[in-house]
């Protein structure tokens, strides 16, 4: 099969999570062929050379730069289609949602002008005159974009905030719509780019999801969206109450409803990273029968050997790793371990991270302020707390701190996929979690799971398990099992590839060219010499006669 890989961010000419998920999913998948398409990086990027080399599997990488192209100008007729459409767009995404309370675009398509088929029409009209014109750019932050988005605000079942909408507020929102929209303006819709593939995998619900509506639209090439963090849950967060306006809050959150409703729509199938993202997903409109759960993937063999009975492990240190920020909660866990030192004199705890940006430098710094307040007897070279950063080997790092300590706590408030706990069970370490995000699900029993904000419950607990090593023994032992059958990347990526499978056998393209090979096109049957159209051998039950098989039938003589 040939797969186009949608990614937002630049993978592969970027780090982070999203880059290493997608690098592993390709290399262990050799069987199919892959074109990547990033959506992020510039030239720039591009003309340094990729970080590692590509495997031989991978056959093409296309990207788009991150700026707006110059638009080709329009004539009357084409203005007036513009305005239309956008116009459209507009409407549907500033009008009030029917049912009171539900989130943006979770209204049921199919309804007669309900907005989220109103969205699609508008959405695949822009998409075609933009394919015809050569794009949509200077369109999309003309004067006649701004006007429609008044008039949409102003108009009488709009939303209540974007009926305050300002001037300036217009310009905002007309200037993220504009950057939202321009996958409508790429070339990678014909029969040499995405048209080509049999299947568009979405990495995310946003932009790369778009492009692979508009190739479903345009060539028939079905959709498969993962979402290890919600799209619309992510704009949510990250949409605070000091970083825009209440309108222009109102209508992008709307549009982000409205777009997600659409992608959902259109999705052959979705997976989620954990129940907690799946809920969410059901939450914005997606049919549950097409959603699948997928566990992101973590490399077992850096914590292998912190998984055996190692005999420098120090039966009185609690762990903690992961990024350091805001929601990781660490004055809650620092006001824990005072309890826990008051119980157990000789218990130290290490902190184990990298800040994420300037809040979480901040962060690190009101911990270790905190940390000498709390502790102030201790010696200057004995302090019961350590901040450590693991620097570039950070893999290494976390997992020798790992087979280190006796027990590692997670205590965040706000919390997706836990990924720092997996690594922790593949580690085979016990564990203490305050209950947020996927931290349940992903337990599943074998750790202790602790209230968030509770500093007295997370003491406790840790103090529990420092005094019973045969209880972490067990606890551990089975968190690694548990990890090892559930959140490998060798799980993750066979689950990818019988979603493959699975789509490409029920939607298959249909492509004019009558010698490109399609996938399930012929029969397994059709490999094996021989005839296989006529009549079969029977197969009778042991001790039945001959004479008691229907004597209609040919015998196998006779078939021959």
């Amino acid at each position: 099969m040939r797969i186009a890989l949608l990614t937002e961010g630049g993978h592969p000419y970027v780090s982070g999570d999203a880059r290493l998920w997608c690098e592993r999913l390709v290399r262990g998948l050799e069987q199919h062929e892959f074109d990547l398409y990033a959506l992020g990086p510039g030239p720039h990027q591009e003309a340094g050379g990729l970080p590692v080399p590509l495997p031989p599997q991978v056959r093409r990488v296309r990207t788009a730069p991150p700026w707006p192209a110059e638009g080709p100008g329009y004539g009357r007729r084409a203005r007036r289609r513009f305005a239309e459409c956008y116009e459209e767009l507009a409407g549907a995404v500033c009008t009030r949602a029917g049912a009171a309370g539900a989130l943006p675009g979770a209204e049921a398509p199919g309804t007669p002008g309900s907005l989220t088929d109103r969205f699609g029409s508008a959405l695949y009209g822009l998409a075609e005159l933009a394919r015809e014109k050569g794009g949509l750019a200077g369109a999309l932050r003309s004067d006649i974009a701004v006007r429609a988005l008044e008039r949409a605000c102003r108009a009488p079942r709009a939303l209540c905030a974007a009926h305050e909408a300002r001037v300036s507020d217009l310009l905002t929102i007309a200037a993220h719509l504009e950057r939202a929209l321009r996958p409508l303006s790429l070339d990678w819709y014909d029969d040499d780019t995405l048209g080509a593939a049999d299947l568009c995998h979405a990495t995310t619900g946003g932009p790369p999801a778009l492009c692979g509506l508009l190739a479903r639209h345009f060539r028939g090439v079905p959709l498969l969206v993962t979402e290890y963090a919600v799209h619309l849950r992510t704009h949510y967060l990250t949409s605070g109450p000091h970083t825009a306006a209440p309108a222009v809050r109102a209508v992008l959150a709307a549009f982000h409803g409205r777009l997600t409703a659409e992608v959902y729509r259109a999705a052959e199938l979705i997976t989620a990273g954990d129940a907690h993202a799946r809920r969410w997903q059901e939450r914005c409109g997606a049919d549950r029968a097409r959603i699948r759960t997928v566990y992101p993937g973590t490399a077992a063999g850096p914590f292998a050997e912190a998984a055996e009975p190692a005999l420098r492990t120090d039966p009185g240190t609690l762990v903690w790793a992961g990024p350091v920020g805001p929601g990781k909660d660490l004055e809650n866990l620092l006001y824990a371990f005072a309890v826990v030192r008051r119980e157990e004199p000789e218990a130290r705890l290490r902190v184990l991270g990298t800040p994420t940006g300037p809040e979480g430098a901040a962060c690190l710094g009101r911990c270790r302020t905190l940390a000498a307040r709390l502790f102030p007897e201790a010696a200057e070279g004995d302090h019961p707390v350590s901040f450590e950063e693991p620097g570039p080997l950070e893999e290494t790092a976390v997992s020798d701190a790992y087979a280190a300590g006796a027990v590692v706590v997670l205590s965040g408030g706000a919390e997706g996929f836990p990924a720092g706990l997996v690594e922790a069970m593949l580690s085979g370490r016990a564990t203490v979690s305050t209950d947020v995000g996927a931290v349940a699900e992903v337990i599943g029993g074998t750790g202790l799971v602790v209230p968030p904000h509770d500093s007295e419950a997370l003491a406790e607990a840790c103090v529990a398990l420092l005094r019973d090593p045969e209880r972490r023994a067990r606890l551990g032992a089975a968190a690694r099992a548990r990890a090892l059958e559930l959140f490998t990347v060798e799980r993750n990526t066979m689950a990818f590839h019988g979603l493959y499978l699975e789509i490409a056998s029920r939607c298959p393209v249909r492509r004019a060219a009558p010698d490109e090979p399609r996938p399930f096109a012929a029969p397994a049957e059709s490999l094996v010499p021989g005839h296989w159209t006529g009549p079969e051998d029977r197969a009778l039950p042991r001790g039945v006669p001959a004479w008691a098989a229907d004597s209609t039938q040919p015998s196998a003589e006779e078939a021959r």
